[in-house]
């Protein structure tokens, strides 16, 4: 991506400060709302089946993560894309854990199956169960995928017809027919629960205010690995850095972003 792009895009999101509605895990619920208003969004976690339709009606983006999933969670994510599907809002999935039981991978794919989903967004292990490469995941974390990540995640993306988004050392972003590989963060960022979450938040922020989903969601990507970065300069241990984490993407400007982006074509 060139600096303008990067430039611009940050404008936008800080000038227009797009609502992003969560139906999200009660674990990270906290950090994905202060995270998606340090990108310079506006959140809102509302999961309650009576409101979900009405509350993503207004919204920027929908961002969808199955962290502590339930069915009645399901029931109202369907009605949420629902509603975002019929004003082309954009829809952001992260499929956590997705490979470790049977109830959370049908459910992924009943989201996938039901709804349009604009940006798929999860680790390796995620990505390769549902592309069916074999990935392993425990618990909610990724233990691998054997073969080509990118090849694989591009592959997906095409079939799918949507972003897929692979978080790890090397970000992996691509349509099916571009690829962008993101090299922003630090290894802290694992040091901590729930930057996952967290990047999927910042990635509502940015594709509420783009058309270009796949651009959007590197620029989140890599806007949340710059905070991260200069976060770590700060820490003392894990939460030092998380404190930090916040500071650091609230204080982000534009032109910081686009001077420090490390984002080039695979």
């Amino acid at each position: 991506m060139r600096q303008k792009e990067l430039t611009d895009l940050f404008k936008s999101v800080r000038e227009r400060r797009p609502l992003v509605h969560h139906i999200t895990n009660y674990v990270t619920v906290n950090d994905c709302a202060n995270i998606t208003i340090c990108a310079g969004g506006a959140p809102v976690m509302a999961d309650a089946p009576e409101e979900v339709a009405e509350m993503t009606s207004f919204a920027g983006a929908l961002v969808l993560n199955i962290g502590t999933l339930n069915a009645a969670q399901v029931e109202s994510m369907i009605l949420a894309g629902g509603m975002a599907n019929d004003r082309k809002i954009p829809v952001i999935l992260d499929p956590v854990g997705a490979g470790a039981t049977r109830f959370r991978t049908a459910t992924v794919q009943r989201l996938m199956d039901e709804l349009k989903i604009s940006v798929l967004k999860g680790n390796a292990g995620e990505i390769g169960v549902l592309a069916g490469a074999g990935g392993k995941v425990r618990g909610v974390d990724s233990h691998g995928l054997a073969g080509d990540v990118a090849a694989i995640a591009k592959d997906f993306a095409k079939s799918a017809r949507l972003i897929v988004s692979v978080s790890g050392e090397t970000d992996i972003v691509t349509d099916g027919k571009r690829t962008l590989l993101v090299t922003n963060g630090h290894p802290l960022m694992g040091s901590i629960s729930g930057t996952g979450c967290m990047a999927a938040s910042v990635t509502g922020v940015f594709c509420a205010v783009s058309d270009d989903l796949l651009n959007a969601s590197a620029a989140a990507l890599a806007a949340f690995g710059i905070a991260g970065e200069r976060a770590a300069g700060e820490a003392k241990g894990p939460f030092t850095f998380k404190t930090a984490l916040f500071d650091e993407l609230a204080g982000l400007t534009p032109a910081m972003l686009a001077r420090g982006a490390k984002i080039k074509k695979a």
